[in-house]
C-alpha cells in the first residue's frame, strides 16, 4: 500500500499531472540540498519522491493555481 494514497492527495491537488510535477520538483530539491521540512524520523517513506508526497499531504507545500 502506498502512503499517502492518491485519493487523499487529489483532495489537495486537482490534477494527477500537477501532483507529479510538484512532487518531482520537490524531490529533486530534497536530493540536491538535503533539506527536509519535517524531521527525517517523521517520514514514512525513505525515498525523496515519497517524502515529497507526504509534504503535499501534510500541507507543507502550498499549491497555487495560476488562472490565465
Amino acid at each position: 500500500m502506498l502512503y499517502p494514497s492518491i485519493d487523499k492527495l487529489l483532495n489537495v491537488v486537482d490534477s494527477k499531472y500537477m501532483l507529479v510535477h510538484i512532487a518531482s520538483i520537490r524531490s529533486k530539491q530534497m536530493h540536491d540540498t538535503n533539506h527536509f521540512q519535517m524531521l527525517e524520523k517523521d517520514y514514512v517513506n525513505k525515498k525523496e519522491l515519497g517524502r515529497a508526497l507526504e509534504e503535499v499531504d501534510k500541507g507543507l507545500i502550498k499549491v497555487i493555481k495560476n488562472n490565465k
